[in-house]
């Protein structure tokens, strides 16, 4: 697969993702996709319908603002990009509670293919950072 249809089908699920189309989202992957959050208290999910279980707690708890790209690495059926995400936290995040709160975070994405689709997402967060940002105090407290 070239890069440009790897980025395509990024796009679409990214897109899907940020407008909490859980369907969209997983409509890139192929039905035996390995949806994996590197910490993710949940663990790994396989098949469709378990990464849209995902998706469906993702979107309820977390809202994508921004996902913005810092770099790409192309292989001939893998992706690797690092993202800078930017959302709110309107529910619970890495199990701690986020009360809308706004994180900055960096993510890696492994993304393997397949038929034109997506076998394989592997996540990785940069959980010190989230986790940094829920518990400190509102501005303007001590």
């Amino acid at each position: 697969m070239d890069p440009a249809e790897m980025d395509r089908l990024i796009h679409e699920h990214i897109a899907s993702e940020i407008a909490g189309d859980v369907t969209g989202a997983v409509s890139v992957y192929t039905d035996d996709v390995v949806h994996d959050v590197v910490g993710f208290p949940a663990g790994p999910k396989f098949g469709k319908a378990e990464a849209a279980g995902f998706y469906d707690h993702l979107t309820a708890n977390f809202s994508t603002e921004t996902m913005t790209v810092t770099r790409s690495y192309y292989g001939d059926d893998f992706c690797v990009v690092e993202h800078d995400t930017t959302g709110t936290v309107p529910g619970e995040f890495l199990g701690i509670q986020g009360n809308g709160k706004r994180v900055t975070f960096r993510m890696l994405h492994i993304w393997e293919f397949r038929d034109g689709l997506m076998s394989r997402e592997n996540i990785w967060l940069d959980g010190g950072s989230i986790v940094a940002q829920l518990m400190a105090p509102p501005m303007g407290t001590s």
